[in-house]
């Protein structure tokens, strides 16, 4: 629950935007919705604590419910939030049959947002926008690099390591060198005598490729470990025996891509887009809404890119 701290959230969302442009906003589940901030106050009836237990069927219910509120009390913004197929593909990696049924079962909610929007004569007035917030990758044991491998180079403690995996993330204690650090790692990850070795590659935060733009925070540890698609870093050999799923590689591999779709009046039919950083979802929803959003690292030339007619 201590993430319901606003001194966690750095960032204006989309709720909190579109309130402080005297807009109504609801959230169902969305991440992060239950935080109060600004004047989003997370309210009652408009604002959902989160449940797992709760039905997908209910939530979908729930925001088909807005609708048939008098005219000022819509919202003018809404967010529905479903944990699948994350949740499997965490368990069973991205290509087992559990994900084909999760995925079957996400579709089946958007028809009955879609079936509700046609009944109550709106959908071809409402903007609806459909994300993931990332893609997933099977990860097995086979595929594991042990820190306690290290140890002829250097030994690397496990209270020194902040996550082991998708991403490597290293605090080390006073009186031992960053630099130091990530040259011995380096040293023995290349040597050929660590098994899979050559698939991580460690850095000082501030040498990561800038196109990650993962440095400029105090929260990210001096050491950053990039692991290839798959892989996973533990600290020791265990006869644990695991295959599951992962996300949070580098960006850069497809894998970790996710799905966008867009429509409304706003939306041509049929039209396909290039591949874009989700940052760039902020100001296209502030341009729909025709709003002022904040400071952000989106480009509003997306959005006039992507929309018939952006604000």
């Amino acid at each position: 629950m201590g993430s319901h701290d606003p001194k966690w959230w750095l960032g204006e969302p989309l709720w909190e935007t579109v309130v402080n442009n005297g807009l109504k906003a609801a959230t169902y589940f969305w991440p992060g919705s239950e935080v109060k901030k600004g004047l989003w106050t997370c309210p009652l009836n408009y604002c959902s604590q989160y449940n797992a237990s709760v039905s997908f069927e209910e939530r979908v219910d729930t925001v088909l419910g807005y609708f048939d509120l008098p005219s000022d009390q819509i919202p003018d913004f809404m967010t529905l939030y479903f944990e699948d197929p994350d949740h499997q593909g965490h368990k069973v990696g991205a290509d087992d049959p559990e994900i084909t049924e999760a995925v079957a079962r996400i579709d089946s909610m958007m028809g009955r947002l879609i079936r509700g929007l046609e009944q109550r004569g709106v959908f071809e007035d409402v903007s609806v926008i459909m994300v993931g917030d990332h893609g997933m990758v099977g990860t097995c044991d086979k595929k594991l690099i042990f820190l306690d491998d290290l140890a002829p180079w250097i030994d690397v403690q496990k209270d020194w390591v902040v996550t082991h995996t998708p991403v490597l993330a290293i605090r080390p204690p006073s009186g031992h060198d960053a630099s130091d650090v990530v040259a011995k790692m380096n040293e023995g990850l290349s040597s050929g005598k660590v098994d899979n070795g050559k698939f991580l590659k460690v850095y000082l935060k501030e040498n990561l490729p800038s196109r990650l733009h993962y440095a400029a925070s105090d929260r990210i540890a001096p050491i950053i470990g990039l692991i290839e698609e798959g892989f996973k870093v533990e600290q020791k050999r265990t006869k644990r025996q695991e295959c599951g799923g992962s996300h949070g590689y580098d960006n850069a591999v497809f894998s970790m891509r996710t799905i966008f779709i867009g429509h409304g009046p706003q939306f041509a039919r049929g039209k396909k887009i290039p591949s874009f950083e989700n940052v760039e979802i902020y100001n296209l929803v502030t341009s729909i809404l025709k709003i002022k959003g904040t400071a952000n690292n989106g480009s509003a030339l997306f959005a006039e890119s992507v929309l018939l007619s952006a604000a």
